[in-house]
């Protein structure tokens, strides 16, 4: 299993249109509001096969109101 986060700067307003379509596609584990240059962290869970980066091209970059995304890989938890 591979966990990785993306932080999501959505077009203005659509925040929360944003967290709505995350959470109905079932994709992410959690999703957080969070202040500064990105509007939402959302978790990821997939499996070792998969590319992060098509994951992140197909199934995030896709939702309407999305502008950017940072991904970010963690390797081990403490």
């Amino acid at each position: 299993m591979q966990t990785f986060f993306v932080e999501i700067k959505c077009a203005l307003g659509r925040t929360y249109e944003v967290a709505n379509a995350l959470a109905q596609a079932e994709i992410a584990s959690e999703i957080y509001s969070i202040a500064g240059h990105y509007d939402i962290l959302a978790k990821f869970y997939v499996g070792k096969s998969v590319d992060i980066g098509h994951f992140v091209g197909e199934r995030v970059h896709v939702i309407p109101g999305v502008v950017d995304t940072r991904t970010i890989i963690a390797f081990k938890a403490f």
